[in-house]
């Protein structure tokens, strides 16, 4: 199966992309070279081959530990203020004011 330049086109416009018409043969020259490689891979005979058998079980995963990262600051240096593990900071303008300090950062 083969891309047109109608087939690479109509994708364009599905996706609003505006493609010029060097664009579009470059495109289709690309796609067409990359269903070419498939082909070939298609035709691979991987039944016969004989596989390592500690390959089919991957490799061993490690445990998964944390490890936290070293700050040269200490945490409440970042922001205004901190509570309850959380940093406080200044509420930004275009989200309105309100009259309570604690919500701005302050406190």
């Amino acid at each position: 199966m083969a891309v047109s330049e109608e087939d690479v086109r109509h994708v364009a416009a599905l996706a609003r992309l505006g493609l010029s018409q060097p664009q579009v043969a470059s495109l289709v020259g690309e796609l067409n070279g990359i269903l070419e490689h498939m082909d070939v891979l298609q035709q691979v005979d991987i039944g016969s081959a004989s596989l390592d058998p500690d390959a089919t079980h991957g490799m061993r995963m490690r445990d998964d530990v944390p490890n936290p990262i070293a700050l040269h600051r200490p945490r409440e240096a970042f922001a205004p203020g901190m509570r309850d593990g959380f940093f406080l900071v200044p509420r930004l303008s275009t989200h309105g004011s309100t009259d309570s300090a604690d919500d701005e950062g302050e406190g």
